[in-house]
């Protein structure tokens, strides 16, 4: 989808952004039909309200029609036409009863802080790589930030990106114990641990430390099931897929393949592509 970017006092940009997504199971996506500007959209753009970083989304007063709801959104369905309000609102903290949903004490942007769309919060992406090139990448790929896990800070680095409290799901697709942990230590309270990667020794789990935050960890072999989805996303232009094919070679050049790939640091392949 496209949007109006914020990029400090005075810039701004429309481009071409993730799509919005389900985050939490309260969540909805709207499609926004009609929307305003509102006059505080000024003076973010002058540099009046510095709690916007650069990189927000702008915008937060509109009307449109849900297209996708969370597994906890019981009183609207997809399809209905709605009409957002810039400040979130739980319902069931003790600003909320009193009805000053601008204090709402909900975690999502900032507890007590109840303006967050446009505010403080997007659709927000953090790359993790111990390879320059690939962080480079990442960016041109749709990833917000990036973080090079050899600083001696990192965990620090990602963990004051959104909040303070760490992401919101953190993905772990190199399939080493140090990257496993690494994700265990950068995840919010309530947050969830996606293993991807092909693990092939034990990892500890720091149990002690996590069973009082609620995590959620998932494991699973790539099922396949989201083949057809992509290739549309590659037909419709949306997936450049073609932009992760780096390096090309003929079957018989396999030996030399293997090499460029397993020097991706030296070579800075993403993929390999071998054809007859």
């Amino acid at each position: 989808m496209r949007a109006l970017i914020y990029h400090g006092p005075g810039n701004k940009a429309w481009e071409e952004v993730p799509d919005a997504a389900i985050q939490q199971p309260t969540d909805v996506v709207v499609r926004i039909d009609t929307t305003t500007i509102c006059g505080t959209d000024l003076h973010i753009l002058k540099g009046d309200v510095p709690a916007v970083q650069p990189g927000r989304i702008l915008g937060h007063e509109g009307i449109g029609t849900v297209v996708e709801t969370g597994s906890a959104v019981k009183n609207v369905a997809v399809g209905d036409r709605v009409i957002l309000s810039c400040i979130s609102a739980c319902g069931a903290c003790s600003y909320c009863h009193q009805g000053l949903y601008a204090h709402c004490l909900a975690d999502e942007g900032a507890s007590g802080i109840g303006w967050i769309f446009g505010h403080l919060i997007d659709a927000r992406v953090i790359a993790l790589d111990l390879d320059a090139n690939r962080l480079e990448q990442a960016l041109t790929f749709g990833a917000t930030d990036t973080v090079n896990s050899g600083d001696r800070d990192w965990a620090e680095q990602v963990r004051g990106m959104p909040d303070g409290l760490g992401v919101d799901v953190a993905i772990e697709a190199v399939g080493i114990p140090a990257t496993f942990t690494a994700c265990t230590q950068i995840v919010r309270p309530g947050g969830s641990v996606a293993s991807a990667g092909v693990h092939g020794e034990p990892v500890e789990l720091a149990l002690h430390d996590l069973w009082i935050h609620d995590i959620t960890i998932t494991t699973g072999l790539v099922s396949t099931n989201t083949t057809p989805m992509l290739l549309k996303l590659v037909a419709s232009g949306k997936l450049p897929a073609e932009r992760f094919a780096t390096d090309q070679f003929r079957l018989d050049e396999v030996m030399d393949a293997y090499d460029t790939f397993g020097r991706a640091a030296e070579t800075k392949a993403l993929k390999v592509v071998l054809t007859r």
